[in-house]
């Protein structure tokens, strides 16, 4: 347990960011209390690994939020040391290695803290992510990111609209761990869709800065991202759509 410097809330669980490949972040997360730690995502084994035996954990499982090479890439050798392997059910077909199947609704536990699975398509269709409610703490994979949200390479506008919708509704103080660093290209997308929102252009300046710096700039929270991203700010399937195929196309 300890406190969040930048946000300012007690942290019940321990969130390891890992780098990996060559933009993406997996996620470590340990309980203390039952000394049971999973890896959110890890896209290669070697880099989680090598962040875990410096903690002195060892990974129980592998929570996988959908199936993409890039969250999956460390999937076979962390299955080979010990480790469960939990993805949707509904992608069983593309992840060969899982163990575990979830869906919408069902419940997975890290020692006494309890993660909700939401199923949020459209990146894919059977993408989820992990709620830990009561820890104020979401996995989004590649739907919700800082500034941003993932491309359509499965579903439709409606479907990452609704998703957007469910994010937007909770609590602001939520962290988010979303799956690459791509907050600064999306941040001057956001600009220019928003140019008017002093939020955006604050979050633009500050986000510039800690890249030069070599920072990361995630987690996020849901009260930043309910201010400064124009996805979820979205107020209707059309904006959304317009705004999407804004971004596709976006060079900045």
């Amino acid at each position: 347990m300890g406190v969040d410097a930048q946000y300012g809330y007690v942290v019940m669980l321990d969130v390891v960011r890992v780098p990996v490949l060559s933009d993406n972040y997996a996620w470590l997360v340990h309980d203390a209390d039952s000394g049971e730690t999973i890896v959110v995502d890890p896209g290669e084994a070697a880099p989680v690994q090598a962040a875990a035996a410096e903690r002195g954990w060892r990974i129980d499982a592998v929570w996988t939020t959908h199936w993409h090479p890039d969250h999956t890439g460390g999937n076979q050798a962390l299955k080979a040391a010990g480790a469960e392997i939990v993805a949707p059910a509904a992608e069983a077909a593309k992840i060969p290695t899982l163990d575990r199947g979830v869906a919408e609704g069902d419940t997975l536990m890290l020692g006494r803290h309890a993660a909700t699975v939401m199923e949020v398509p459209g990146h894919t269709q059977g993408h989820v992510a992990f709620h830990f409610a009561e820890d104020g703490i979401v996995f989004t994979g590649d739907t919700l990111f800082a500034m941003g949200c993932g491309r359509l390479f499965e579903g439709t506008p409606g479907d990452m609209f609704a998703n957007m919708a469910r994010y937007a509704a909770i609590p602001d103080a939520t962290r988010v761990y979303c799956g690459h660093e791509y907050t600064l290209s999306n941040a001057r997308y956001a600009a220019v869709a928003e140019p008017d929102n002093a939020a955006v252009a604050e979050r633009l300046a500050q986000v510039a800065a800690q890249r030069a710096r070599g920072e990361a700039t995630v987690p996020t929270t849901i009260g930043a991202e309910r201010a400064t991203n124009p996805f979820l700010r979205a107020a209707s399937v059309e904006d959304f759509a317009r705004l999407r195929a804004g971004k596709d196309a976006f060079k900045g």
